[in-house]
């Protein structure tokens, strides 16, 4: 019996040391965890409105972060944080698009765009960027671009751009998540064909106080002279068209032209 309770001591020692190493463990995981995302790719910001990613290809670049979907050889979502100490205009001489490092089915060939007859549109626009030069450098890697007409670049897709900059100067701190509406019926490019999507979207999101307000739009991939507001649409209308979540630690947040 003595033998028996001392084998039952030493066993709740054992058991006790074990899970108190155990709980260590998962605090010292928790803390380098928080301590990672401050210095890591993206800002606590960031971190905690990722979007879900249908592909599980998720690429993290010091300022921006995305999901990238090997079967239409681009991004289905990029996602960053825009300040107001951002809106800078560095100047910059723009690089080379190059494929992304980062990307291990192979990001697309900028080749694929040459003679197609569209642009290769930032998802994130180097304009965003100019703030540091490796920041702009990093835009154009092939995995953060997708094949817009031009009319469309350089129109209506660049009036959003602005009025998202206008945006980071008004609330300081704004989120941003873009990419093209992706499906099989698209039009490809190139050899490796590159998917030309119907639609782009744009969602920002903000704090206003204590609570977040965000406006999305879609666009048809095409020129326009209509106001943006046009095309302001509820976020679950892209989320229904994509299968993204683009917010889940947020719920029930509605998207509105009050922005």
């Amino acid at each position: 019996m003595r033998g028996f309770l001392v084998l039952s001591l030493v066993s709740m020692v054992f058991f006790s040391c074990k899970k108190e190493t155990v709980v260590k463990e998962e605090l010292k995981e928790e803390k380098t965890l928080f301590v990672s995302n401050q210095n890591s790719t993206d800002s606590l910001y960031t971190v905690a409105y990722l979007p879900t990613s249908t592909t599980k290809q998720i690429v993290k670049h010091k300022y921006y972060t995305l999901s990238y979907n090997e079967k239409f050889e681009q991004a289905e979502w990029v996602a960053y944080e825009l300040k107001k100490e951002y809106l800078k205009n560095g100047d910059y001489k723009r690089p080379y698009f190059i494929e992304d490092p980062k990307v291990t089915t192979g990001s697309a060939d900028w080749r694929n765009y040459k003679k197609s007859g569209y642009d290769k549109g930032h998802l994130c626009p180097a304009g965003d960027m100019e703030f540091d030069k490796n920041a702009y450098n990093d835009t154009f890697y092939t995995s953060n671009i997708s094949p817009q007409k031009h009319d469309f670049n350089s129109g209506i897709w660049n009036r959003i751009e602005q009025k998202t900059r206008y945006w980071a100067g008004k609330y300081n701190d704004i989120y941003v998540v873009t990419g093209g509406v992706l499906k099989d019926s698209d039009k490809k490019i190139g050899t490796e064909e590159v998917a030309v999507p119907k639609y782009f979207y744009k969602i920002i999101l903000a704090k206003s106080g204590t609570q977040h307000k965000a406006i999305a739009f879609l666009v048809p991939n095409e020129n326009s002279d209509r106001s943006l507001y046009d095309f302001v649409v509820p976020i679950e209308t892209i989320e229904k068209t994509t299968g993204i979540d683009f917010f889940p630690n947020l719920k029930n947040l509605k998207s509105s032209q009050d922005f």
